[in-house]
């Protein structure tokens, strides 16, 4: 079974909210740009990506996440958005806050790729993303295992297979009920204590490939996957297993 990608996403450029720019949301961020490049250069419109992030660097991001020690103290989607628009020569936007609902009305008809790292936050930001146009990939993670999953909210406007919610497929991702470990780290070493050094890197990996499949293909036989980084399992999540 495969989701077929609508037209629109592949005749004119796409509008792409990013939110989140630490672990997840710098590899992505920088995967997005090579996509876009080659994109366009097989005669796609291109990308126009927003990253939200209010949050700055801090030493213990250096190493784990693509910052610099030139960059602490600075924000961390300002950072980024601007060495990639000069790396790349692009026009991409950045936002020094944290994505709410008034931020995001405008994402559809695009992609919303969440990025952030508590359920809290997630459950926040799931009901400005229900629009019918608007499809949602999520990247989460603990210490050496994540996943991403790509959706949307409206199913039955879809053509080809549907793509379910991601927080219908894992409703965890949004469950506030169960305490979470929200203490920043002081240093490297004591965040890699909490996770490993590449599991940001695998769990965007998978999440890239989707996004090819969607563009390059304009179809999908697979909308997520489940990593392990301790087991060197990668499980991918079939399109025919989200109806």
């Amino acid at each position: 079974m495969t989701h077929i990608t609508p037209a629109h996403f592949l005749d004119r450029r796409v509008n792409i909210a990013l939110i989140g720019c630490g672990g997840n949301g710098s590899q992505m961020l920088t995967g997005l740009a090579r996509l876009n490049h080659a994109l366009t250069a097989l005669g796609h419109p291109g990308l126009h990506v927003t990253a939200f992030d209010g949050d700055t660097v801090s030493e213990a991001n250096i190493g784990r996440q693509m910052f610099s020690p030139a960059d602490v103290g600075m924000h961390k989607s300002v950072v980024l958005v601007h060495r990639l628009n000069a790396f790349f020569g692009l026009d991409w936007h950045a936002r020094p806050i944290h994505a709410g609902p008034s931020e995001l009305i405008n994402v559809g008809p695009g992609i919303a790729i969440v990025c952030v790292d508590s359920a809290a936050a997630r459950k926040k930001l799931a009901p400005s993303l229900t629009g019918a146009s608007t499809y949602v990939m999520d990247l989460g993670n603990r210490a050496s295992d994540g996943q991403v999953i790509f959706g949307r909210s409206s199913p039955r406007n879809s053509e080809g297979s549907p793509l379910r919610w991601p927080y219908d497929v894992l409703p965890e991702l949004i469950d506030t009920s169960v305490p979470e470990d929200d203490t920043p780290s002081c240093g490297l070493a004591e965040a890699l204590e909490r996770q490993e050094l590449f599991i940001n890197q695998a769990i965007v990996t998978p999440a890239l490939g989707i996004l090819w499949e969607f563009f390059r293909h304009g179809k999908l036989s697979w909308c997520g996957a489940f990593v392990n980084l301790k087991t060197g399992h990668v499980r991918p999540l079939p399109v025919d297993n989200s109806k």
